[in-house]
């Protein structure tokens, strides 16, 4: 807990929240959705900013430049721990340049193929991607995002050989697979949930380690056959490096207290995403870990850094 007197002292004026995405989005929703209530109990307001770019790089080296006083904070994300490997060098070190706050969010992604699909599950897919070595099309966006490291990873865990087709964007992903030019896409669950339910596409399997609590009846990828297999994006709280750590409790304090309002998770549960905070030592155990894990995947795809 923080030294008597703290709270009083921070926070004094509004706070800024750097957001590496454009408004409208996932974790754009999670981020306004949580600081509106932290606004509430740190009793300033919360400045959301939109700065979207390649790998997180513009608000990340933002918020790593700015004065360790609490006022700056990143919503940090998975984005931080593949642009470790995806870019040659960075303006700052994602593991000693940010003190972690805690995770607000995990979002799991889904293998989904269209409604008329041939493969009624899983297994069945597996078992034709064995059995036709080079035959499987599977559809992400971009080379280097979340997606489409999800979609490598999922051919080595499975032991197949299986074409993987890169889109702009996640409507053209889903158009893909609704028109035929894909057999399975891999996608973040919130976009996909709307087609769920007009019975559009379906879910085989989620990637999360657990099932999904909108969609109870689809099985995790582990629990479908894919041993091993586990991927969830996540959105996090990180402020620059040397902050002191009554400050990082109380924001600490502050998004732990958001994420258990009723509200606050049924919102995010609508948008896919698990409400799940931490300490700041678990995420930075869990930042370490998934640059560790995603440099590997990024070198057995040979993606070259930029």
């Amino acid at each position: 807990m923080w030294p008597a007197g703290a709270q009083s002292r921070y926070p004094d004026r509004p706070i800024t929240l750097i957001v590496p995405f454009a408004p409208g989005g996932i974790a754009d929703i999670t981020a306004r959705t949580v600081a509106e209530l932290m606004a509430k109990s740190l009793g300033q307001a919360i400045v959301v900013d939109n700065r979207p770019s390649a790998g997180s790089i513009v608000a990340s080296t933002a918020v790593a430049k700015a004065a360790p006083d609490g006022y700056t904070l990143l919503l940090m994300s998975n984005s931080n721990a593949l642009s470790t490997s995806l870019f040659k060098k960075l303006p700052y070190d994602v593991l000693k340049d940010f003190a972690p706050i805690g995770t607000l969010g995990f979002f799991d992604l889904g293998l989904v193929v269209d409604n008329g699909s041939r493969f009624a599950n899983l297994a069945a897919l597996l078992a034709f991607a064995k059995a036709q070595p080079g035959k499987l099309t599977i559809g992400s966006i971009a080379v280097g995002s979340t997606q489409h490291l999800a979609a490598e990873l999922f051919k080595t865990s499975a032991g197949i050989d299986a074409l993987i087709v890169p889109y702009k964007g996640t409507p053209a992903v889903l158009g893909a697979l609704r028109g035929g030019e894909i057999d399975l896409a891999v996608e973040i669950l919130g976009p996909v949930l709307p087609q769920v339910a007009g019975k559009a596409v379906r879910v085989l399997a989620v990637t999360g380690e657990q099932r999904n609590a909108a969609l109870p009846d689809v099985p995790t990828a582990q629990e479908a056959g894919l041993r091993g297999y586990m991927v969830a994006s996540w959105n996090a709280l990180a402020a620059p490096a040397g902050t002191p750590a009554d400050v990082v409790a109380r924001i600490n304090q502050a998004a732990q207290q958001a994420l258990v309002d009723p509200n606050a998770q049924r919102r995010l549960r609508d948008l896919g995403v698990r409400a799940q905070g931490g300490s700041s030592q678990q995420l930075q155990a869990l930042l370490a870990g998934e640059v560790k894990r995603w440099a590997a995947v990024i070198r057995a795809a040979k993606i070259e850094p930029e």
